[in-house]
């Protein structure tokens, strides 16, 4: 089993910056990615950038600027930069890993429980 454990949420002004992270744990055998996704009320979850093994990112276009993913592989740990923050910004964010348990495994998805954003005008 794997856990997810999220930190860095909290209240900030518009243009203002917040980091999160994600730290994974239990039966890891490798992570093949990491990333981010953000729900806001009412929305469906949407993907806000991931980062594979090989520091490879993909970041939404409306954080692209703004927005930096990273990772730290020997702690199995991804962060997300989060600068000039918009009211728009705000959603609760999501943690994912592709997590390979074994070394037969070819990759399970696992989420953080979320941790909120709120950016005020």
């Amino acid at each position: 089993q794997v856990q997810l454990v999220e930190s860095g949420g909290g209240l900030v002004q518009a243009g203002g910056s917040l980091s999160l992270s994600c730290a994974a744990s239990g039966t890891i055998f490798m992570i093949n990615a990491m990333g981010w996704y953000r729900q806001a009320p009412g929305k469906t979850r949407a993907l806000v950038a991931v980062i594979t093994s090989d520091g490879s990112t993909n970041i939404a276009d409306s954080v692209k600027g703004r927005f930096t993913i990273s990772r730290d592989n020997a702690k199995n740990t991804v962060f997300l930069q989060m600068n000039s923050l918009k009211p728009e910004d705000t959603a609760v964010y999501y943690c994912i890993a592709d997590v390979r348990s074994t070394w037969s495994d070819r990759g399970s998805n696992y989420w953080g429980q979320g941790t909120q954003v709120t950016v005020s005008s």
